[in-house]
């Protein structure tokens, strides 16, 4: 029987099913022996504590649809640290700020490791981009180049009139909806877009009325999907085939198609000098130029860049329409706290109706509930995994290399060995207090820790301040008629990031006339 025959569709359809059943067999045979095999070996070592394993699933039934819960609701069994086997991946789970501080403190470059997650290989070209990519010259090469070129407080302070011009559009497109009811989470989307458009393209598609803005909106939309939900090749390797079955592969190579095609057009653009009208580089024209005047000995090749620009969308935009839409939920809820914060925004700003980048030094009350919300509600719950890169030990638990690390923000967030009430929401927490989330506090990492924390953490600060601020400071907020805190949704989504479930619906009375 050759292949010819099969594919012509010469070959019997009972056949084909019983040839399909014994390869199943043997591979449910061979997994089964796999997992006994490995659970003998694994006794041998002295691992972190955890609860029983199935064969071949492991503890894959016990991770639910909000992982970062039901992984919370474990260490308060296990532990802090506790281990797990994800499938074919052995697995080790940290909750307390005590045990991330000794693992990031002592350990760093050997977490610093990334495992190869199937869908990133395809919306990542490769995973060249920062987040994704191995520990090793070439990402320390990348983070060197955002750093320095892309993420330096110069840069980020140069796209202040983006940020500006950005929020002002915001506020108009809120009081159209006047006196009507308006989706807030919609048009916080929107704006989150736009912002990263501009610093990374130098131009609004949204307001130019092209198709390419609600394209990218869509392929954007569908990569968090992708990257977020659950992929048979990143818990079971040697079933990676299995996605050219399923058409999860297709839709990969088709979204990635589409990614290419559009950033060739703006790098096309750049390149040619086409656009008007434009008195500072955008992400883009930094990234070209260190590709043509760079280091010799490792160039940025096309691929790097569009990469390193769809890792800026990922993570820029998803981070600052998260924290907006929690936000202001928050504040509806807690109206003291949002009079409060309004009535220190409107002093500062006084009868000027713009809130200005610099006003935000002064807003010290507000910085406090951007705090609170990133602790409530950190973008990413659930830290991008990391894999061990060598035989490590923690909390005197020795854990071997390849093993793959998650850390869990939100239940760090929410210690109450940590934290006083700590599902309340009260910014007066962080009012004269020094803890920040830069990275050195480790019961608040909401961008994470150590060499593979979020190096865009100013840029997306700085956005979310401004937009905070500029909508207390122009509306008026409630909840619709027969919406009370109470029958408010506040269910969650877990992907990549933690959005809402359902839309925030509000009514915004503008503040000046």
């Amino acid at each position: 029987m050759d292949l010819l025959h099969f594919f012509n569709g010469e070959v019997p359809l009972q056949t084909i099913l019983l040839s399909l059943i014994v390869v199943i067999t043997i591979f449910v045979v061979f997994k089964l022996l796999h997992s006994i095999f490995y659970a003998q070996s694994r006794t041998k070592l002295d691992l972190p504590p955890g609860p029983p394993k199935l064969p071949i699933l492991g503890n894959l039934h016990q991770l639910g649809n909000q992982p970062h819960i039901s992984l919370h609701q474990l260490s308060n069994k296990f532990g802090p640290i506790f281990h797990l086997r994800l499938g074919e991946i052995p697995t080790v789970v940290i909750s307390s700020a005590k045990v991330a501080k000794e693992a990031f403190k002592n350990h760093d470059i050997s977490l610093s490791g990334r495992p190869q997650l199937y869908p990133a290989k395809y919306i990542f070209y490769n995973c060249t981009d920062i987040a994704f990519a191995p520990y090793g010259p070439y990402w320390r090469h990348v983070r060197k180049i955002c750093i320095l070129e892309l993420l330096n407080t110069k840069r980020v302070q140069s796209f202040s009139l983006v940020r500006e011009e950005e929020v002002a559009k915001l506020v108009g497109h809120i009081a159209e909806g006047h006196p009507g009811t308006i989706n807030l989470t919609k048009k916080l989307g929107h704006f989150a877009n736009d912002v990263v458009r501009r610093a990374a393209f130098g131009r609004c598609f949204s307001e130019e009325g092209e198709d390419d803005g609600e394209e990218f909106h869509e392929m954007l939309a569908e990569s968090q999907v992708l990257l977020g939900g659950f992929s048979v090749g990143d818990y079971f390797p040697s079933m990676e085939w299995i996605h050219t079955l399923t058409g999860m592969k297709g839709k990969l190579v088709r979204l990635s198609r589409r990614f290419d095609r559009f950033f060739d057009r703006m790098i096309e653009e750049h390149m040619n000098n086409t656009r008007v009208g434009l008195d500072h580089k955008d992400l883009i024209d930094v990234l070209l130029d260190i590709q043509q005047n760079g280091s010799l000995d490792m160039p940025l090749t096309m691929d790097n860049i569009k990469a390193i620009i769809m890792n800026m969308f990922g993570a820029g935009t998803d981070s600052t329409f998260v924290a907006l839409d929690w936000g202001m939920t928050e504040l509806l809820l807690n109206p003291k706290v949002m009079q409060k914060a309004q009535m220190e925004v409107r002093r500062v700003v006084g009868e000027r109706r713009a809130v200005l980048d610099s006003d935000l030094t002064q807003l010290h009350y507000l910085k406090a509930v951007l705090k609170e919300i990133l602790r409530l509600h950190p973008p990413v719950p659930l830290s991008v995994p990391r894999e061990s890169m060598e035989d490590i030990t923690i909390d005197g638990y020795k854990i071997p290399a390849k093993t793959r690390f998650f850390i869990n923000v939100w239940a760090m967030a929410r210690d109450p060995d940590t934290w006083e009430s700590p599902e309340a929401f009260k910014p007066e927490r962080f009012v004269d207090s020094s803890i920040d989330f830069r990275g050195q506090d480790f019961e608040f990492i909401p961008f994470g820790a150590g060499r593979r924390m979020c190096p865009a953490i100013t840029f997306g600060t700085a956005t979310i301040e401004l937009a905070l601020a500029q909508l207390l400071h122009s509306f008026d907020w409630e909840l619709p008629p027969g919406v009370t805190a109470q029958n408010l949704d506040l269910s969650e989504v877990f992907g990549i990031t933690m959005r809402r479930s359902s839309d925030l619906v509000v009514l915004a009375k503008p503040h000046f006339p």
